[in-house]
């Protein structure tokens, strides 16, 4: 073996016997340092906060409403019809117009009607003047009192003939019933007309009615003079309407109760056939505390929330009252001025450090 080489295996001989001396004295050293220093993991959690959305509770009226959908109907609604048939000669309305309550809308031939009164008309003075020249006589005791009465009961009825045959004439006369808008033609000059045939639909749309039906569960808690609220499809208006009717009873077969409120629509923007979203406000809570629906969480059989307490969350067991849509009313559990945290509430756990971003305003919707 050379020389080079001896030097190399006993060099390397040389420091295994020495890595063997120290090895025990550097695992302790090790083992000691790791116990001293907590894991990366505790070390992290010790400092982390979950960071959160916040609001300070306030007294707030809190307003129970129920929420339905109903339907906007016209206040009075017709199809229009003549009475009596015949050609019609003239049509005086312009589609989709608004009329006034007896204007002429159109007319059917009335020639032989008008030929008939202008006859009867004519005997009325002949009928009159012997009426009178048998009441003179009469009075002379020249004629019988039945003879009298025959003259008289003549004029009666040629009178009475006159106002039949006027009576015709005004059937042949198609006149709005009500003021409102009238629709679209159906007929034509010189068709022929009957009372089945429609000659256009007449709608009243100022006031509105809105009808909707109520579950029995609520059937006591509406009744005339109830306000509502309301709004249609694409408007975010809110309309206010007064129920003036409610049906009898409920129906057999959907166990509901139909109720109607009206609506003023003076500017006619609203058209019948809409449907809308009611709100009716069934009693007001006056002075209660409201939390978001959001900051609540059930666990086991609990309703629990988180206030902030000295940097950290504090787990509080609530009793629940009334719910809406989005809120909570609380009875026990939370009071004013508590600072209760809205968002990350399944993350919190009770003593978990938090810290607030934002501060969110305490309202009801």
């Amino acid at each position: 073996m050379h020389k080079k080489t001896r030097i190399i295996v006993f060099g390397s001989i040389a420091i295994l016997i020495l890595g063997m001396a120290f090895f025990p004295a550097i695992k302790r050293q090790f083992a000691s340092a790791s116990q001293n220093e907590p894991p990366i993991r505790e070390r992290e959690a010790g400092r982390s906060e979950l960071v959160v959305n916040a609001t300070i509770l306030q007294p707030q009226t809190l307003n129970n409403m129920f929420r339905i959908t109903g339907v906007l109907l016209p206040d009075e609604e017709v199809d229009l019809t003549f009475e009596s048939p015949g050609k019609i000669t003239h049509i005086y309305f312009r589609e989709g117009t608004y009329v006034q309550q007896g204007a002429l809308l159109a007319k059917v031939n009335d020639a032989p009607l008008q030929a008939e009164l202008k006859k009867l008309e004519a005997q009325l003075p002949l009928a009159e003047d012997r009426l009178y020249r048998q009441q003179t006589l009469l009075e002379k005791d020249a004629i019988s009192q039945e003879t009298y009465q025959s003259v008289f009961t003549q004029l009666e009825t040629l009178k009475a003939d006159i106002e039949l045959v006027k009576a015709r004439i005004q059937q042949t006369e198609l006149r709005a019933p009500f003021s409102g808008m009238i629709g679209l033609r159906q007929v034509s000059e010189g068709a022929y007309a009957s009372p089945t045939v429609v000659v256009a639909s007449l709608t009243k749309i100022s006031p509105l009615k809105i009808e909707f039906s109520l579950t029995q569960n609520f059937v006591n808690m509406v009744r005339p003079g109830t306000e509502i609220t309301f709004t249609v499809e694409n408007d975010l208006k809110e309309y206010n309407a007064s129920v003036y009717a409610v049906e009898s009873r409920l129906d057999v077969q959907t166990l509901s109760l139909f109720a109607r409120a009206r609506y003023n629509n003076v500017d006619g923007k609203m058209k019948p056939g809409q449907s809308a979203s009611i709100r009716i406000k069934l009693d007001q809570i006056d002075n209660a505390i409201v939390i978001p629906s959001i900051s609540t969480v059930k666990e086991m059989g609990r309703d629990i929330t988180y206030v902030y307490e000295n940097g950290k969350a504090k787990e509080v067991d609530i009793t629940t009252g009334m719910r809406t849509s989005s809120s909570v009313e609380v009875i026990s559990g939370l009071s004013v001025g508590d600072t209760l945290l809205t968002t990350g509430v399944m993350q919190l756990r009770s003593g978990m450090p938090v810290r607030i971003d934002r501060m969110i305003p305490n309202s009801v919707d």
